[in-house]
Protein backbone atom coordinates (compact mmCIF):
# COMPACT_ATOMS: atom_id res chain seq x y z
CA UNK A 1 0.00 0.00 0.00
CA UNK A 2 1.27 3.48 -0.83
CA UNK A 3 -0.07 6.87 0.23
CA UNK A 4 0.39 9.76 -2.18
CA UNK A 5 0.38 13.27 -0.79
CA UNK A 6 0.53 16.12 -3.28
CA UNK A 7 -0.42 19.73 -2.58
CA UNK A 8 -1.87 19.87 -6.09
CA UNK A 9 -4.26 16.97 -5.52
CA UNK A 10 -7.96 17.43 -4.82
CA UNK A 11 -7.85 14.27 -2.70
CA UNK A 12 -5.24 12.06 -1.08
CA UNK A 13 -4.59 8.74 -2.81
CA UNK A 14 -4.07 5.35 -1.17
CA UNK A 15 -2.97 2.76 -3.73
CA UNK A 16 -3.14 -1.01 -3.17
CA UNK A 17 -1.90 -3.90 -5.27
CA UNK A 18 -4.99 -6.04 -4.50
CA UNK A 19 -8.28 -5.41 -2.74
CA UNK A 20 -11.60 -7.16 -2.63
CA UNK A 21 -13.41 -3.96 -3.57
CA UNK A 22 -12.24 -0.35 -3.52
CA UNK A 23 -15.77 0.76 -2.60
CA UNK A 24 -15.88 -1.65 0.33
CA UNK A 25 -12.45 -0.51 1.52
CA UNK A 26 -13.45 3.15 1.29
CA UNK A 27 -16.61 2.55 3.30
CA UNK A 28 -14.68 0.54 5.91
CA UNK A 29 -12.29 3.46 6.32
CA UNK A 30 -15.24 5.83 6.71
CA UNK A 31 -16.65 3.65 9.47
CA UNK A 32 -13.25 3.85 11.16
CA UNK A 33 -13.32 7.65 11.10
CA UNK A 34 -11.84 8.65 7.72
CA UNK A 35 -13.57 11.74 6.29
CA UNK A 36 -11.75 12.16 2.98
CA UNK A 37 -11.57 13.37 0.38
CA UNK A 38 -9.62 10.19 -0.31
CA UNK A 39 -9.07 7.99 -3.35
CA UNK A 40 -8.72 4.24 -2.80
CA UNK A 41 -7.26 2.41 -5.78
CA UNK A 42 -6.30 -1.18 -6.51
CA UNK A 43 -4.34 -2.65 -9.38
CA UNK A 44 -6.63 -5.66 -9.06
CA UNK A 45 -9.96 -6.31 -7.34
CA UNK A 46 -11.05 -9.79 -6.33
CA UNK A 47 -14.67 -8.85 -5.53
CA UNK A 48 -15.36 -5.84 -7.73
CA UNK A 49 -19.02 -5.08 -8.31
CA UNK A 50 -21.28 -2.84 -10.31
CA UNK A 51 -24.87 -1.74 -9.88
CA UNK A 52 -27.45 -4.27 -8.66
CA UNK A 53 -24.66 -6.51 -7.37
CA UNK A 54 -23.30 -7.29 -10.84
CA UNK A 55 -19.70 -8.47 -10.90
CA UNK A 56 -17.20 -6.00 -12.31
CA UNK A 57 -14.23 -7.46 -14.18
CA UNK A 58 -11.11 -6.09 -12.47
CA UNK A 59 -8.07 -6.94 -14.55
CA UNK A 60 -4.66 -5.34 -13.83
CA UNK A 61 -4.07 -2.50 -16.27
CA UNK A 62 -7.53 -1.00 -15.78
CA UNK A 63 -8.43 1.78 -13.36
CA UNK A 64 -10.29 0.69 -10.21
CA UNK A 65 -10.79 3.69 -7.94
CA UNK A 66 -13.22 4.89 -5.27
CA UNK A 67 -13.50 8.42 -3.94
CA UNK A 68 -14.57 8.83 -0.32
CA UNK A 69 -16.38 12.07 0.53
CA UNK A 70 -18.06 13.11 3.77
CA UNK A 71 -20.88 15.65 4.21
CA UNK A 72 -20.59 16.63 0.55
CA UNK A 73 -24.21 17.74 0.21
CA UNK A 74 -27.83 17.22 1.29
CA UNK A 75 -29.08 13.65 1.09
CA UNK A 76 -31.68 14.56 -1.54
CA UNK A 77 -28.90 15.67 -3.90
CA UNK A 78 -26.48 12.77 -3.45
CA UNK A 79 -27.91 10.74 -6.39
CA UNK A 80 -26.72 13.60 -8.62
CA UNK A 81 -23.13 12.54 -7.94
CA UNK A 82 -23.38 9.92 -10.70
CA UNK A 83 -23.75 12.75 -13.26
CA UNK A 84 -20.91 14.71 -11.65
CA UNK A 85 -18.67 11.64 -11.75
CA UNK A 86 -19.56 10.78 -15.36
CA UNK A 87 -18.61 14.27 -16.51
CA UNK A 88 -15.38 14.11 -14.52
CA UNK A 89 -14.40 10.81 -16.16
CA UNK A 90 -15.21 12.24 -19.59
CA UNK A 91 -13.09 15.31 -18.83
CA UNK A 92 -10.21 13.18 -17.58
CA UNK A 93 -10.17 10.86 -20.59
CA UNK A 94 -10.33 13.86 -22.91
CA UNK A 95 -7.38 15.37 -21.05
CA UNK A 96 -5.15 12.32 -21.55
CA UNK A 97 -6.50 11.35 -24.99
CA UNK A 98 -7.83 14.43 -26.76
CA UNK A 99 -8.68 12.51 -29.93
CA UNK A 100 -11.34 10.54 -28.01
CA UNK A 101 -13.18 13.56 -26.63
CA UNK A 102 -15.82 13.75 -29.36
CA UNK A 103 -16.42 10.00 -29.33
CA UNK A 104 -17.42 9.69 -25.66
CA UNK A 105 -21.09 9.71 -24.70
CA UNK A 106 -22.80 9.32 -21.34
CA UNK A 107 -25.39 6.57 -20.86
CA UNK A 108 -27.97 7.16 -18.16
CA UNK A 109 -27.47 6.86 -15.33
CA UNK A 110 -23.87 5.86 -14.76
CA UNK A 111 -21.99 4.45 -17.77
CA UNK A 112 -19.65 5.99 -20.33
CA UNK A 113 -19.53 4.81 -23.93
CA UNK A 114 -16.86 5.10 -26.58
CA UNK A 115 -18.29 4.83 -30.08
CA UNK A 116 -21.34 3.23 -28.46
CA UNK A 117 -19.42 0.60 -26.46
CA UNK A 118 -19.11 0.74 -22.67
CA UNK A 119 -15.68 1.48 -21.26
CA UNK A 120 -16.52 2.88 -17.83
CA UNK A 121 -19.01 2.16 -15.06
CA UNK A 122 -19.78 4.14 -11.91
CA UNK A 123 -21.22 2.91 -8.61
CA UNK A 124 -22.35 5.41 -5.97
CA UNK A 125 -22.90 4.22 -2.41
CA UNK A 126 -23.92 6.28 0.62
CA UNK A 127 -24.18 5.64 4.34
CA UNK A 128 -24.59 7.60 7.55
CA UNK A 129 -21.53 7.02 9.73
CA UNK A 130 -21.18 8.64 13.15
CA UNK A 131 -23.81 11.23 12.22
CA UNK A 132 -21.83 12.02 9.10
CA UNK A 133 -23.12 11.48 5.57
CA UNK A 134 -20.56 9.43 3.65
CA UNK A 135 -20.56 8.99 -0.12
CA UNK A 136 -18.32 6.64 -2.06
CA UNK A 137 -17.97 7.12 -5.81
CA UNK A 138 -16.64 3.92 -7.37
CA UNK A 139 -15.22 4.21 -10.87
CA UNK A 140 -13.97 1.46 -13.15
CA UNK A 141 -12.35 2.39 -16.47
CA UNK A 142 -11.29 -0.17 -19.08
CA UNK A 143 -7.84 1.17 -19.88
CA UNK A 144 -6.18 -2.02 -21.13
CA UNK A 145 -8.85 -4.75 -21.06
CA UNK A 146 -12.58 -5.23 -21.49
CA UNK A 147 -14.91 -8.18 -20.88
CA UNK A 148 -16.35 -10.12 -23.78
CA UNK A 149 -19.36 -11.70 -22.07
CA UNK A 150 -21.59 -8.67 -21.56
CA UNK A 151 -25.17 -8.04 -22.76
CA UNK A 152 -23.95 -4.86 -24.46
CA UNK A 153 -20.87 -3.93 -26.53
CA UNK A 154 -17.76 -3.16 -24.47
CA UNK A 155 -14.36 -1.72 -25.29
CA UNK A 156 -11.18 -0.31 -23.75
CA UNK A 157 -8.97 2.68 -24.40
CA UNK A 158 -6.24 0.31 -25.59
CA UNK A 159 -8.63 -1.23 -28.12
CA UNK A 160 -9.01 2.25 -29.58
CA UNK A 161 -5.24 2.61 -29.92
CA UNK A 162 -4.80 4.76 -26.80
CA UNK A 163 -2.27 3.60 -24.21
CA UNK A 164 -3.11 5.15 -20.82
CA UNK A 165 -1.66 4.10 -17.49
CA UNK A 166 -4.26 3.95 -14.69
CA UNK A 167 -2.12 6.21 -12.49
CA UNK A 168 -1.98 8.91 -15.18
CA UNK A 169 -5.71 8.71 -15.73
CA UNK A 170 -6.33 8.95 -11.98
CA UNK A 171 -4.28 12.15 -11.76
CA UNK A 172 -6.40 13.69 -14.51
CA UNK A 173 -9.57 12.34 -12.87
CA UNK A 174 -8.60 13.85 -9.52
CA UNK A 175 -8.33 17.32 -11.08
CA UNK A 176 -11.53 16.89 -13.09
CA UNK A 177 -13.48 15.62 -10.09
CA UNK A 178 -12.46 18.62 -8.02
CA UNK A 179 -13.65 20.94 -10.79
CA UNK A 180 -16.96 19.16 -11.34
CA UNK A 181 -17.72 18.94 -7.61
CA UNK A 182 -17.13 22.68 -7.38
CA UNK A 183 -19.55 23.20 -10.28
CA UNK A 184 -22.14 20.97 -8.58
CA UNK A 185 -21.71 22.91 -5.32
CA UNK A 186 -23.58 20.53 -3.00
CA UNK A 187 -26.47 20.38 -5.44
CA UNK A 188 -27.07 24.10 -5.96
CA UNK A 189 -25.22 23.90 -9.28
CA UNK A 190 -26.92 20.76 -10.59
CA UNK A 191 -28.66 22.68 -13.38
CA UNK A 192 -25.26 23.30 -14.99
CA UNK A 193 -24.18 19.70 -14.45
CA UNK A 194 -27.45 18.49 -15.98
CA UNK A 195 -26.98 20.73 -19.03
CA UNK A 196 -23.41 19.52 -19.56
CA UNK A 197 -24.49 15.89 -19.13
CA UNK A 198 -27.32 16.26 -21.67
CA UNK A 199 -24.89 17.84 -24.15
CA UNK A 200 -22.95 14.55 -24.10
CA UNK A 201 -25.85 12.11 -23.61
CA UNK A 202 -26.11 8.84 -25.49
CA UNK A 203 -29.41 8.09 -27.26
CA UNK A 204 -31.00 11.45 -26.45
CA UNK A 205 -34.03 11.84 -28.72
CA UNK A 206 -33.80 8.19 -29.77
CA UNK A 207 -35.84 5.11 -28.93
CA UNK A 208 -34.46 3.16 -25.98
CA UNK A 209 -35.42 0.13 -23.93
CA UNK A 210 -35.43 0.47 -20.14
CA UNK A 211 -35.35 -2.54 -17.84
CA UNK A 212 -36.88 -1.85 -14.44
CA UNK A 213 -37.09 -4.21 -11.47
CA UNK A 214 -40.66 -5.29 -12.18
CA UNK A 215 -41.24 -4.36 -15.83
CA UNK A 216 -39.69 -3.12 -19.06
CA UNK A 217 -40.42 0.01 -21.09
CA UNK A 218 -39.68 1.22 -24.60
CA UNK A 219 -39.93 4.83 -25.66
CA UNK A 220 -38.05 7.97 -26.66
CA UNK A 221 -35.41 9.38 -24.32
CA UNK A 222 -36.71 12.96 -24.16
CA UNK A 223 -34.61 14.62 -21.45
CA UNK A 224 -33.60 14.55 -17.78
CA UNK A 225 -35.85 16.30 -15.32
CA UNK A 226 -34.45 18.68 -12.71
CA UNK A 227 -33.83 15.71 -10.38
CA UNK A 228 -31.88 13.72 -12.97
CA UNK A 229 -34.66 11.26 -13.72
CA UNK A 230 -34.87 9.92 -17.28
CA UNK A 231 -38.00 11.21 -19.02
CA UNK A 232 -39.32 8.55 -21.38
CA UNK A 233 -41.98 9.38 -23.99
CA UNK A 234 -43.97 6.21 -24.65
CA UNK A 235 -45.84 5.29 -27.83
CA UNK A 236 -49.18 6.40 -26.36
CA UNK A 237 -47.77 9.86 -25.72
CA UNK A 238 -47.43 9.54 -21.96
CA UNK A 239 -44.24 10.82 -20.34
CA UNK A 240 -42.82 8.61 -17.60
CA UNK A 241 -40.11 9.60 -15.14
CA UNK A 242 -37.65 6.73 -14.57
CA UNK A 243 -35.72 6.93 -11.31
CA UNK A 244 -33.64 3.75 -11.67
CA UNK A 245 -33.22 1.21 -14.44
CA UNK A 246 -30.92 -0.28 -17.04
CA UNK A 247 -30.96 1.36 -20.46
CA UNK A 248 -30.40 -0.42 -23.77
CA UNK A 249 -30.34 1.19 -27.21
CA UNK A 250 -32.53 -1.73 -28.30
CA UNK A 251 -34.22 -4.63 -26.48
CA UNK A 252 -31.61 -7.13 -25.15
CA UNK A 253 -31.36 -10.46 -26.92
CA UNK A 254 -34.27 -12.71 -26.02
CA UNK A 255 -36.45 -9.84 -24.89
CA UNK A 256 -39.47 -8.48 -26.65
CA UNK A 257 -40.20 -4.80 -26.12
Amino acid sequence: MTLERDAGNFARIVAHDTLGSTNAEAMALARAGEAGPLWITAARQTAGRGRRGNAWTSEPGNLHASLLLADIGPAAHLPELCFVAALAVRDAVAAVALTLAGRITLKWPNDLLLDGAKFCGILIEAETVRRRSVSVIGIGVNCAHFPGDTPYPATSLAAQGIAVEPAALLRALDRAMGTRLTQWNAGSGFAGVRADWLANAANLGAEIHVRLTERELTGTFETLDRMGRLMLRQSDGTLEAVTAGEVFARPPAGKVA
